[in-house]
């Protein structure tokens, strides 16, 4: 009868067992997951484990909790000024001083707690809206220099040197000028200044991939090249685009309240957004140096965890990350 041995010392770790019984996934070689596991499974659990990706998340979902829960949270409507009769001319009532304004008054009476927690709600649709339409813009030229190749390609690519020729911001204040001083032309402003970093991402990486075993496979098989490009390239192509929309939705933020700041966001003077808030913050510094602090604590908080968020995803997508 044999009988089976334990591996000998140089053989190799033994198996190790689950509480079942059953053997335990084995990790693959050169990768520190078991084996089976999705490239977006191993990327999750290396979020889980990494300290810097959950700080992004939880600054990131308290922001989406504020903004959606704004109405029930907030003291006082956005452009409500409950507090005006207490502004007098050079003083203005700060943070503690009166018991129903915690955070204090601004200028036009407005209740500054308030006004914080509107902004964040006005700061996530503008951010939000303009980074969904920058990725649809840039997916759909992405996708058509990568499908198509040749003289497609070119005008594409063209059309896009000419978006990258003018930075961000001068694109975006341009383009909010001449569509009106509104929420919705900065959304689109925004969106325009952002579509040829997503095109350019999702062409370089649709390239990588079509030289890949895979799609050579599939053409040996004769499978058509609209099968291939949308059911095998495309797919494996969105993970550096879905990273680098994470980030610019922090990047959004900013542009958001930058074009707000020159004026271009349109509305009442009392509305409640970050952006706004600071531009009338400038003429109080001196007596009320909290009204442009908070907002622009605000805006920094929320920008740094997106791009923490965002930074901790490219790592664990990172193929060269994933192999250590």
């Amino acid at each position: 009868m044999s009988m089976i041995l334990p591996p000998a010392a140089g053989d190799g770790p033994a198996a190790e067992m689950t509480p079942g019984g059953s053997p335990a996934p084995v990790a693959a070689p050169g990768t520190g997951s078991p084996r089976g596991t999705s490239v977006w499974q191993d990327a999750f659990l290396r979020l889980r484990r990494n300290p810097a990706a959950i700080a992004g998340a939880v600054i990131v979902i308290l922001f989406l909790l504020v903004a959606a829960l704004a109405p029930l949270i907030a003291p006082y409507p956005g452009e409500a000024v409950p507090g005006a009769r207490e502004i007098t001319p050079g003083v203005i009532p700060g943070p503690g001083e009166l018991p129903e304004h915690p955070l204090g008054l601004d200028r036009f009476g407005g209740d500054v707690l308030s006004k914080l927690i509107w902004g964040a709600q006005s700061s996530l649709l503008i951010g939000v809206i303009s980074t969904a339409f920058g990725l649809a813009g840039g997916m759909v030229l992405g996708l058509l220099a990568g499908a198509f190749g040749g003289w497609v390609d070119g005008v594409v690519m063209r059309i896009v040197d000419i978006l990258l020729s003018v930075p961000n911001l001068l694109l975006a204040v341009s383009i909010a000028a001449v569509l009106g001083q509104s929420p919705y032309a900065v959304m689109i402003a925004i969106g325009v200044a952002q579509v040829p970093i997503f095109a350019r991402l999702l062409r370089s990486s649709m390239l990588s991939q079509k030289g890949a075993d895979y799609v050579l496979a599939a053409q040996t098989l004769g499978l058509s090249r609209r099968t291939i490009t949308m059911s095998h390239v495309l797919p494996n192509s969105v993970g550096p685009v879905i990273v680098q929309a994470t980030l610019t939705l922090a990047t959004a933020v900013i542009d958001a309240a930058a074009l707000s700041f020159l004026g271009l966001g349109g509305g009442r003077p009392e509305t409640a957004e970050w952006g706004r808030m600071l531009t009338y913050a400038q003429a109080e510094l001196g007596i009320a140096p909290w009204l442009a602090f908070l907002p622009g604590i605000c805006i920094a908080i929320t920008a740094l965890g997106f791009t923490l968020l965002g930074e901790s995803l490219r790592e664990a997508l990172d193929p060269k990350s994933r192999a250590r």
